[in-house]
């Protein structure tokens, strides 16, 4: 470390929050301030991936915490009852609107987590006449998720991808988490020099609990295959496709059980779909501990995405399924983010989406082949213990950090002998 930063982390989700993109602002904010740096956090209430207020956070406005020595504070926003709907940019809205006022003294740089997206421009008002440093860390890219969630079209992309590439190019540096992300905030119109790709990491431990006591725990027996989904239950996942491939298993008398753990918007409506449905569980979000010891016990883990999605992220789940150490059935589309990721690891196969039998279909063929299933289950694991390591995600964090400072003071500098105003936008 060069020299102590004050930087101050905006974003909506943090811990206790266990899933998504809190795992990685938490991970950032305690990874920078181990370093040695200031950091303090503006966040919400802890909502995801349930969507409701967890318990102890119902009521309201502003909470002060510490995460160990992070500075953390939580500003009340709405929930929306349909999170692909307004509700969720006025949710967005107003937690931006939020962030800016409650931000407290310039700090050197401001480290935006998107999403949410309208954030950003909360960072880039904290950044109006100082020399304050801004940083996006995008997750998700909004220009691409809308269209292929299906939640946005037409004009109102078109008004998305304006406002998402307006506010990308405002900002000092934009770290991505995949070189297909790269190209793609390329074509938003930022500068090359301004991207950097910071893969995330796996932030789950390896399990040691004895899987067959595991699975007796959870009722699942020896002689039957357990395909698991792990993780939010949103629209983009499309697990309407797991219930009918479910329920394929029980017209044909396979040996194999989906379950769906975790929570999320589309939870209830997926139970009503399966109700009935003998080979398909729920199963509610695990505390840590237990959550790797599920996965372990798994016999193959399951990404699934609409078929329209592509490009809009690169599932998280993935840093922590190829950590588990077994094979990954990955029903996404071919040039999707998450395929890309299953293919370099070796860690998993390929299904075509939207389709419950060829699911079905793969994951007996996988279940007759107990030497493919090792090699992809190790083969995932020697990928996140090789390229998706938490020590060289934050060490590039601080790095990058470092670097948008010394840039933005350097800029400031030569305007400065140039006779320019002390202005900054």
């Amino acid at each position: 470390m060069s020299e102590q930063l004050d930087i101050l982390v905006i974003g909506i989700n943090y811990a206790p929050e266990v899933t998504g993109v809190a795992c990685y602002s938490t991970g950032i904010a305690r990874g920078l301030s181990a370093a040695g740096h200031r950091v303090r956090v503006v966040t919400g209430f802890p909502h995801y991936p349930a969507w409701a207020f967890a318990p102890g956070y119902e009521t309201g406005a502003w909470r002060r915490e510490r995460d160990g020595d992070v500075d953390v504070l939580r500003v009340r926003h709405p929930l929306p009852r349909n999170t692909l709907g307004p509700g969720r940019v006025v949710m967005e809205a107003v937690f931006a609107l939020e962030a800016a006022v409650a931000a407290g003294r310039p700090p050197d740089l401001v480290l935006v987590m998107s999403p949410s997206l309208m954030s950003v421009g909360a960072g880039l008002a904290r950044r109006f006449g100082t020399r304050t440093a801004v940083g996006v860390v995008v997750q998700d890219l909004y220009s691409r998720a809308f269209p292929e969630t299906g939640a946005m079209n037409g004009r109102g992309r078109s008004l998305v991808t304006r406002l998402e590439s307006a506010l990308l190019r405002g900002a000092d540096g934009v770290s991505v988490l995949h070189d297909r992300f790269r190209d793609s905030v390329l074509g938003l119109g930022v500068d090359p020099s301004r991207i950097v790709v910071i893969r995330n990491w796996s932030h789950v431990v390896t399990s040691t609990a004895d899987r067959a006591a595991t699975r007796a725990a959870f009722g699942w027996s020896p002689d039957e295959t357990v395909v698991l989904h792990a993780g939010n239950m949103g629209y983009k996942q499309g697990l309407e496709n797991v219930v009918e491939a479910a329920r394929l298993a029980d017209e044909r008398g396979a040996p194999i059980r989906f379950v769906l753990l975790g929570d999320g918007a589309r939870r209830e409506a997926l139970q009503t779909l399966g109700a009935g449905v003998e080979r398909l569980e729920f199963r509610a979000p695990l505390p840590d501990g237990q959550f790797e010891d599920a996965m372990a016990a798994a016999d193959m883990l399951l990404l699934n995405e609409k078929p329209e999605v592509s490009d809009m992220c690169v599932p998280g789940k993935l840093t922590s399924y190829f950590a588990a150490g077994r094979p990954v059935l990955a029903v996404t589309d071919p040039r999707s983010g998450g395929a890309s990721e299953v293919l370099a690891a070796r860690g998993g196969v390929l299904v075509g989406s939207g389709d419950p039998s060829l699911l079905l279909k793969t994951a007996w063929a996988l279940r007759d082949d107990p030497r493919q299933c090792a090699a992809l289950g190790e083969g995932g694991r020697a990928y996140a213990d090789a390229v998706l390591t938490e020590e060289a995600a934050l060490g590039a964090y601080e790095e990058w950090a470092e670097a948008m400072v010394a840039r933005r003071r350097s800029e400031a500098g030569r305007r400065s002998e140039a006779g320019g105003r002390s202005r900054w936008t």
